[in-house]
Formats: C-alpha cells, structure tokens, sequence
C-alpha cells in the first residue's frame, strides 16, 4: 500500500474525530475499558473509514491551520460522543429519585466503571438498560454514527457554533422529564402510602408512624421496582430516541 504526505493528513484527521468520539461515546468511554484497547479500535476505525471514504484534498494555511483544523475534528467527535453519553446519565438521576422515596439515598457504592460514588436503584437500572443496549448492538449504531457523520460534516467543514448551548438547553428540560417518568410510579406509590400513614397517624395517634413507614415504603419501593422491571425494554426505548434525537440534533451545530 502506498500513500502520499496528503492522504496520511487526511487520515489523521479521520482518527482525531474517531479518537474523540471514542473517549466520550457511551460503553466505550467508561473507566473499565483498557487505554489500548481505546487506541487500538481508534486506529482499526480510522483506517476502515480511510478505505470507505473518498479522498478529499485538504486545504489549510501553514501549521497553523492545520492545527486548527485538527482542533475542530476533535471537538466535533467529543461533541457527538458527549451529547450520546450524557442520555445514560438519566438512569442515575431516576436511581437518586427513587432511592429517596423508598429511603435508600444514604446507601451508595462505588462504580468502577464511571469510577463515581452512585445510588443502589441507579447501579441496577444503569446496568440492565446498558446490557439491554448491548443486546440489541447499540453499539453498532454508534459506530455506524460516526462514520456517516464524515459525509454530512466534511474533514475541512468541521466547525462549533456558539448555538449550541441551546441543544444543552433543551438535553436538561428532557433529561428531567424522563427522569421523572421512569421514576413515576415508585414516586406515586410512595405518595399513596404517606397519605395513608398520614390519616392512620390522626386516627391512631398511639400508633409510631415513624417506625411503620419506614419499613412499609421500603416494602412499597421493592415491589414497585420489581414491577418496574417487567418494562425495561421501554425504558431502554426512551433512553435510544433520546440518544438518536440528541445525536442528530448536534449534527447542524458542527459545520
């Protein structure tokens, strides 16, 4: 095989991009996953998209330039790993939600994987919706992202509009309100049972509501979330069509 000075630019761009985007994406980004084997499926990307992509001059003044350029392409990969990776994250804010309805909030442990001290309800649903993912080769598609994304962002077009703040904007207006919606029914079951603690605690005063619900909304949050579990296929939906929103609503704010 051989090349010129000109195309191995070019294909130094195409690993900047694919590098970024690799460190922040979802699944490959987390702490467990080796160094190498970041840089090593950075390279093995890059060099397939080198081979499928038609080569494009680059055109650029002095080192500067160049410089500049390569800046670019990395935040266009960061931006479009990041605005992905940012979607599983709403798992962890619905684990805090429930976790303090049912009184697990103070029970944390730490994850090796984000390497961050995380709830018990956010642990599980991190991770079931994340296998859930795998299972239906998500992973596939994040791949298969950003290698179109080359075709609608150009190497030499790779930009960052200050705009872009508003997409952040609208990320935690979502993010709050699937949040809430996957946590709704251990919220809503929690409220049931502190009404009725409330109008036994006036019919009984002598009773110790204290001491009952406490154990009642742990025995209430359980069972919701065993419920709960019976749907994480539509969870693992909504956590998708908001990556797949997010991912396509990057896009314009990168050229």
């Amino acid at each position: 095989m051989t090349f010129t000075v000109e195309q191995f630019e070019f294909f130094l761009m195409i690993m900047v991009r694919i590098s970024a985007f690799i460190y922040t994406a979802p699944f490959f980004s987390i702490g467990s996953v080796p160094q190498r084997v970041k840089i090593g499926l950075s390279a093995v990307l890059s060099y397939l998209a080198f081979t499928l992509l038609p080569y494009e001059p680059l055109s650029y003044a002095g080192s500067l330039g160049f410089l500049i350029m390569a800046v670019m392409n990395a935040i266009a990969g960061f931006a479009m790993g990041f605005f992905a990776n940012i979607n599983t994250h709403i798992l962890s804010f619905t684990g805090q939600i429930v976790d303090m309805q049912i009184g697990f909030s103070m029970a944390t442990e730490y994850d090796p994987a984000t390497r961050t001290t995380v709830s018990l309800t956010s642990n599980i649903l991190n991770y079931a919706v994340i296998l859930i993912l795998l299972v239906t080769r998500l992973h596939y598609y994040i791949i298969e992202a950003v290698m179109d994304s080359f075709h609608v962002i150009p190497i030499a077009e790779a930009a960052l509009r200050p705009e872009i703040y508003k997409l952040m904007l609208q990320f935690v207006i979502d993010f709050c309100v699937i949040g809430f919606r996957i946590a709704l029914p251990v919220f809503a079951a929690t409220l049931i049972a502190n009404t009725v603690l409330a109008i036994l605690a006036k019919v009984a005063p002598q009773m110790n509501m204290f001491v009952i619900g406490i154990q009642m909304k742990v025995l209430i949050g359980l069972a919701v979330l065993a419920v709960v579990t019976l749907r994480l296929d539509a969870i693992s939906d909504a956590i998708f069509d908001e990556m797949y929103k997010m991912l396509r609503a990057v896009i314009p704010y990168l050229h």
